[in-house]
């Protein structure tokens, strides 16, 4: 077996076998996850949660930088004694001569550890080099009186390598894939075990006590990252389990919503008079023909009042703005405007926008603008829509404790 002597020699690529390392690598963040506090587990985001995973356990493959190398000379004494052109009388004994030393130096990215890790594909007569901090190091040393040709090899042995590097490279592709399916599989198993024992523990009406000496860490060796993420902030309090609407029901609200605006572009003259109220009750009629004459128009909420609320029992499952394009200005303030009605997690709401003599492009752009811009902006969500984008916003105070945002844009005649 190959071990940390081979470091010391200067071989590369054996020190260690790469999947091993790639699978412990992917087994740790499960560990990682495992031993996270529950209650800090249900209390962070789980896509903020799944990005820490996937950046602390994704694996940087090397690129060796060329256009950066250097090379430095130096005056050395060399021993010749194993040099088969020379007479040596005792081979056992140093034998120094005038010689030079040229230190050729290429940066690099990636992680250093991967120099040392060999691929599914590897040759039995690796390449050999010192790797210091972010620099491979090829050394060359001669006699005065023998110049090598340093050319020739540095441009060989480089070749080596970037032949073991490309060895790695489909199999560090395939860890990087994986891991963001894998990390949401994980944290949607544990979030899920943890509200389930809650329910149970719950209903036994007996309070539970943990385990002082319970485990915390696990330590697996792993592929070593160059900088570490930190975790995201979130509290260890106790979490309640708040309700919160599935995304199979939120899309079909905003299939509704989207339908009577087709209603509205086949029938340009019936509308082209109202004004946001009037539009609003159209809405609101197709909404409560679908869910029971739950929804609600001018519902006092938290700050001020929405244009559509929809209920369930005592909680505000989805909320809507109407607003006609006014410019980005006051789609900002829309947007506060929400996240002053939003209080409660994993909420869903929308900003049904009217356009009227507005170039489309020009409305789209200023919608993305604002809100990419905007304080509670976290990220973009993949949803393919022609006129209309999804974000993920997070209430005031609490990054935590998102919402959904999506942003639809209606043509309505002049």
């Amino acid at each position: 077996m190959f071990g940390s002597i081979d470091k010391s020699k200067g071989l590369l690529f054996v020190t260690h076998d790469l999947d091993h390392s790639l699978r412990s690598t992917m087994q740790s963040m499960r560990h990682e996850l495992e031993a996270l506090d529950e209650n800090r587990l249900l209390n962070t985001a789980p896509d903020d949660l799944k990005r820490y995973l996937v950046e602390k356990h994704s694996v940087t493959p090397i690129t060796l930088l060329r256009d950066q190398w250097y090379a430095d000379h130096e005056d050395v004494p060399v021993d010749v004694r194993h040099d088969p052109m020379r007479w040596i009388d005792d081979r056992s004994r140093p034998a120094i001569v005038a010689g030079e030393r040229i230190d050729v130096r290429i940066p690099f990215d990636g992680e250093a550890e991967l120099f040392y890790a060999k691929a599914n594909t590897f040759t039995m007569n690796p390449p050999r080099a010192v790797i210091e901090k972010n620099e491979l190091l090829l050394r060359f040393e001669s006699p005065a009186d023998q110049p090598r040709d340093v050319r020739a090899l540095v441009d060989r042995t480089l070749a080596d390598i970037e032949q073991h590097l490309g060895w790695q490279r489909p199999m560090i592709d395939a860890h990087n894939a994986a891991l963001p399916g894998a990390a949401e599989q994980a944290i949607s198993e544990r979030r899920n075990r943890l509200l389930a024992r809650s329910q149970r523990a719950e209903a036994l009406g007996i309070p539970i006590r943990r385990r002082a000496d319970a485990p915390k860490t696990y330590a697996l060796p792993t592929v070593k990252r160059k900088a570490v993420p930190t975790l995201p902030p979130a509290t260890t309090a106790q979490f309640k389990p708040e309700p919160a609407l599935a995304m199979e029901l939120y899309e079909h609200i905003l299939k509704v919503v989207q339908d009577m605006a087709l209603v509205m572009e086949r029938s340009p003259d019936a509308f082209k008079a109202m004004n946001e109220e009037a539009l609003r009750q159209h809405f609101l009629v197709q909404l409560n023909g679908q869910f029971e004459g739950k929804a609600t128009g001018e519902t006092f909420n938290m700050a001020g009042k929405t244009d559509i609320l929809l209920r369930e029992g005592d909680r505000n499952v989805f909320i809507a703005e109407c607003k006609f394009w006014k410019g980005p200005k006051a789609f900002g303030e829309a947007i506060d405007q929400l996240l002053g009605y939003a209080t409660w997690r994993d909420g869903k709401t929308a900003i049904l926008v009217f356009n009227r003599g507005v170039e489309t492009s020009t409305v789209l752009t200023g919608i993305e603008a604002v809100a990419k811009a905007h304080a509670n902006f976290k990220r973009a969500m993949d949803w393919p829509h022609e006129s209309g984008f999804r974000y993920a916003l997070h209430s005031s105070g609490d990054k935590n404790r998102e919402l959904v945002l999506t942003v639809l844009v209606f043509h309505v005649p002049q």
